[in-house]
């Protein structure tokens, strides 16, 4: 919920205010602070589970169950959906004044684009899907490095803000091409929303069928991203308690 109002509320605005009321960067910085207050406010909870394509892979790893799975993806769900109804409440005046009663996926007063992501005009199906998927390895390398005991992971106060600077990370870099949804609960609930709240089936229709990628896309490059990493750092790690041994080891013959 934190992760969507911030975000879709940054994106209303920079839309609505015809860019005299923030640019793209307040949208990535507003996304970042987003995930950090939701990591920091679910960490204790579920280990801060705001991502399905996270939480798939986690299940595939058999670190989750796939009834904790199921019960995860529809609490991000109904999460994100409240926040895209949130924010439609918020900025409903606004975005009627905007588009004068009309609720378009394109064109010059589309609003659409300020709930879910659409890729740029000059970006064919394939490079968006290879970007979505090139973005969500970079956010699981990272999220896994962040948290990786075994490794020179961040401290655990630490690891929200850390995440938040990832997510903007991603969007100052790789957000062109689509709009970096990364995120099947980021994307899908808001696009469900705006088709019952006046933009239609068209959310799904537009731009070849895209509202997929956005879903199968970010729960591919996770699973992918595991696996680089298991393979290039995991796979050369010490289990923490052999970490120390040699530790103790070398104080020891250094004495």
């Amino acid at each position: 919920l934190f992760t969507q109002v911030f975000g879709l509320s940054s994106v209303a605005q920079v839309v609505l205010g015809k860019g005299n009321s923030g640019h793209y960067l307040s949208i990535n910085m507003a996304f970042g602070i987003g995930a950090t207050l939701g990591v920091y406010a679910a960490g204790g909870v579920s280990g801060a589970h705001l991502n399905a394509a996270i939480t798939i892979t986690q299940c595939v790893l058999g670190n989750i169950s796939w009834t904790t799975l199921a019960a995860y993806i529809i609490g991000q769900f109904l999460g994100s959906f409240m926040a895209a109804a949130t924010v439609f409440a918020l900025y409903y005046d606004a975005i009627y004044d905007y588009t004068n009663g009309n609720l378009t996926v394109s064109g010059p007063t589309a609003t659409a684009m300020i709930f879910s992501t659409y890729p740029a005009p000059n970006v064919s199906l394939q490079g968006a899907f290879f970007t979505e998927f090139i973005a969500t390895v970079m956010l699981i390398l990272g999220v896994m490095v962040i948290h990786d005991e075994k490794n020179n992971a961040a401290i655990k106060g630490a690891q929200p803000m850390l995440t938040g600077m990832l997510v903007l990370g991603i969007g100052l870099g790789m957000g062109l091409n689509t709009g970096y949804a990364i995120n099947p609960s980021r994307d899908l609930p808001p696009r469900i929303f705006t088709a019952i709240a006046g933009w239609g089936m068209a959310v799904f229709t537009a731009e070849h069928s895209w509202w997929w990628v956005p879903v199968a896309a970010p729960t591919l490059g996770c699973l992918f991203g595991v696996f680089i990493y298991k393979l290039c750092i995991d796979f050369h790690n010490h289990p923490v308690h052999e970490t120390e041994h040699e530790k103790e080891q070398t104080g020891m013959e250094t004495s």
